[in-house]
């Protein structure tokens, strides 16, 4: 699976948070109480403003919602200005969640207050007997939220309402909702199927270390990784294990789903690809974090008067280029030597900053993988890699010893 780097962009500064994003943006929160957006997949910086994010920012309804020491703040997507803002009297635990035009703040005390995106008003509070331990979940009419007292909780969105509450072995990590189960790692070693309609356990699994992140799934399996080093696929149904693949570095974070593909990131910011029908490590070199962009050649023909068939190159890459022809100042794009490796693993000396990050290309509609990276002396790194048409398409040239069928001259012969 050959990949190249499309841009890249240096900071010149670290990242204090990870990263927010909504379909069109990225928000980075920098050193120096910076906050700044960036559009996607274009790469170019829209505002920064001044702010002190204490969080990961969420974002939605053309908002962003910094979580900073004192105070929640809603932002304008477009500009950066503040659209709203309230005290927050105890500081939340995770990062606020976003969906469908609510907001959940869980604190440190137990507490839960959903709120109106728009306006920041308060739609309903409630008080749970253990704070959250990782984010809670959006899906469809509920809420789930993972506590730190080993349970998962599943309220009403629209009331605050508990529908049901499941005590596991250990704390439970992020929850994926997909259709009628609910799949969540905690730290007894154990992978865990929920059903969503009352909270049953349906299987679990046990693993040799803690299942880290949020697990992801498709039509018929769920992936995860623990801290056993190991990349798995389970029935999302049976809970039988599929494959499972021995990791070569140690996971950082949960396991990312890109199209076809499934990428895991790890020490130092090594990121390795694997088929998800059967766990194969995708064939690849590695791609440096903040490696410029590869050049294309752009199409072209050797056709010269009196030849009798001309050869084409053409790049599919420019048949399906959706991003802009300039670039701002801040992205490095030099030309890369043409000969350089590509490859579908990306590893470096510098750090992984925070997980990667899919972006839909809005032409092709092929997911394109937001990388990021830190470095003591430039800061942190972000370059968008893209996955190359495979096989690449050849040079077309004329065939040996052609035999032509018919004449070229076709002007009628005097009788």
């Amino acid at each position: 699976m050959p990949t190249r780097a499309v841009w890249t962009l240096v900071l010149n500064s670290q990242l204090i948070v990870p990263p927010g994003y909504d379909a069109t943006h990225a928000y980075f929160a920098l050193d120096g109480d910076r906050l700044a957006a960036y559009s996607l997949p274009e790469g170019m910086r829209l505002w920064i403003v001044d702010a002190r994010p204490v969080l990961r920012p969420a974002a939605g309804d053309d908002l962003v919602f910094v979580t900073e020491a004192t105070r929640l703040v809603a932002r304008r997507a477009s500009d950066g200005e503040i659209a709203w803002q309230r005290p927050l009297p105890e500081a939340p635990v995770v990062p606020p969640v976003f969906d469908s035009g609510r907001l959940i703040v869980a604190t440190k005390s137990g507490q839960l207050e959903l709120l109106q995106a728009k306006t920041g008003a308060t739609i309903w509070e409630r008080t749970l007997e253990s704070p959250a331990h990782a984010s809670p979940s959006f899906a469809e009419d509920r809420i789930y939220l993972p506590t730190a007292d080993n349970r998962v909780a599943a309220l009403q969105a629209d009331s605050g309402e508990m529908v049901w509450e499941r005590r596991l072995g250990g704390a439970p990590n992020e929850i994926l909702v997909d259709r009628d189960r609910l799949y969540v790692g905690a730290l007894d070693n154990f992978f865990y199927c929920l059903l969503v309609k009352d909270g049953v356990v349906d299987w679990r699994w046990r693993t040799g270390g803690d299942v880290i992140g949020a697990p992801v799934a498709d039509e018929r399996h769920v992936f995860f990784v623990a801290l056993d080093n190991v990349l798995r696929a389970m029935n999302r149904k049976s809970g039988a294990q599929v494959w499972m693949r021995p990791l070569p570095v140690r996971p950082v974070g949960g396991v990312v789903l890109a199209g076809s593909t499934l990428v895991v990131v790890g020490p130092p910011a090594a990121l390795r690809v694997f088929m998800a029908k059967d766990g194969v490590p995708a064939p690849g070199e590695p791609i440096a974090p903040g490696a410029a962009a590869q050049a294309a050649p752009v199409i072209s023909t050797s056709y010269v008067p009196g030849a009798e068939i001309p050869r084409v190159v053409l790049n599919p890459a420019d048949l399906t280029r959706s991003l802009p022809d300039t670039i701002p100042p801040e992205i490095d794009n030099d030309v890369a030597n043409s000969g350089a490796a590509k490859g579908a693993s990306l590893a470096a000396d510098a750090e992984s900053a925070a997980p990667p990050h899919v972006v839909t290309d809005p032409v092709t509609h092929l997911p394109l993988l937001l990388v990021l990276s830190k470095d003591v002396a430039r800061g942190a790194g972000v370059t968008l890699v893209r996955r190359e048409f495979e096989p690449p398409i050849a040079p077309l040239s004329p065939l040996p010893n052609m035999v032509m069928i018919a004449p070229q001259n076709t002007t009628p012969t005097a009788r």
